[in-house]
């Protein structure tokens, strides 16, 4: 395929083109978090999951990326996904031409691999008209808003009923405190995740994040006193403040520690100069969900699209799968430890 009168090549990501990939993003208007090349790090050595992070190219120019994860699970099948555990990450092109020949690559990867699916994750829908790939854009939902400089006015922003609960958690004395330790946040975090019935990521995970993002990755606790009630794991791209990792403790509830937390994490973004909160993406119909939306944060469709490789449909890996329900109750009465020794082996294979 031509860019032009230069030819288009296909080719991984090497050590040295890091720079270039991560350029590339940065530039691109639809460029996300989730697109930087760290994530290829962060993923093998933390799931141990094959990637297959493609560049196309023409002229000595990036024209294209694309990142994929293979993900082979005795649970849910194999699955060539971009990007995995992400809310996003589909391909990112300068022009038609080099989309279409990373496209073809990544079908060719797909078949070659014989996984069940090849899956995008998009924000606007892209194949839409090709009737090859089946979209899923009922099932998840990303919330994002724009916040001012102004503390007082952004705290008028949110409606009123969580506007107290912010507040609520001022008179109790909760503050924030940001850590290099993932350890102390994933604590938090598991013990949440647990409660939810949700098999919790591993300490290395979080620690990875931690390591090759840097100063991109903050690690908030929110504290009464000497104790932690409650932490949130959040990513910063550009003008935007993403909190991705979420948690807190059985006193969280009683001092409305995470209406509190999710505040600081704005009002810290905003003394940055970030102003775009993204809350991230939900499964519609959960608590999650409507948490976000008491906030006053309209919900935006997420378009998942799948081109079928050996599968016969498209997968439904999700909690509100009927026939996880029971799977899910049993989880929730797993004793913390037993949880965060098991859930690492099974949220590897969750993407």
């Amino acid at each position: 395929m031509m860019h032009g009168t230069q030819p288009i090549s296909i080719t991984p990501l090497e050590p040295g083109d890091h720079d270039r990939w991560d350029a590339f993003v940065m530039a691109h208007e639809a460029g996300s978090f989730f697109h930087l090349s760290g994530w290829q790090q962060v993923i093998s050595q933390a799931f141990g999951h094959e990637t297959h992070y493609l560049m196309a190219q023409s002229g000595g120019q990036v024209r294209a990326v694309l990142p994929l994860v293979h993900i082979k699970s005795a649970l849910f099948g194999d699955s060539l996904v971009s990007t995995a555990f992400c809310v996003e990450g589909g391909p990112l092109w300068s022009d038609p031409g080099a989309l279409a020949a990373l496209d073809a690559a990544a079908v060719a990867l797909a078949e070659k691999l014989a996984v069940g699916h090849l899956e995008y994750r998009l924000i606007t829908p892209l194949h839409a008209l090709d009737d090859r790939w089946e979209s899923q854009s009922d099932l998840y939902v990303r919330f994002r808003k724009s916040f001012t400089m102004d503390a007082d006015e952004n705290l008028k922003m949110i409606p009123r009923k969580q506007r107290a609960m912010v507040r609520k958690g001022i008179k109790c004395g909760l503050s924030g405190v940001t850590t290099d330790d993932p350890d102390a946040l994933h604590a938090v975090y598991a013990e949440s995740v647990r409660n939810l019935g949700t098999p919790v990521f591993s300490k290395r995970y979080f620690r990875l994040l931690k390591q090759i993002f840097g100063d991109r990755c903050e690690l908030l606790l929110i504290k009464q006193g000497d104790e932690t009630i409650s932490g949130v794991l959040s990513f910063r791209f550009r003008n935007e403040i993403l909190p991705y990792y979420g948690g807190g403790t059985a006193k969280a509830r009683d001092l409305a520690a995470n209406d509190f937390m999710y505040w600081e994490t704005l009002r810290r973004a905003v003394e940055r100069g970030e102003t775009v909160f993204d809350f991230g993406r939900s499964k519609c119909g959960t608590g999650s969900y409507d948490f976000k939306k008491h906030w006053g944060f309209e919900p935006q469709p997420l378009s998942y699209e799948y081109r079928l490789i050996r599968a016969a449909a498209v997968p439904s890996n999700n909690p509100l799968n009927p026939k996880y329900r029971l799977a899910i109750a049993l989880w929730q009465r797993l004793p913390l430890w037993a949880a965060n020794r098991i859930g690492p082996y099974l949220s590897r294979s969750l993407g």
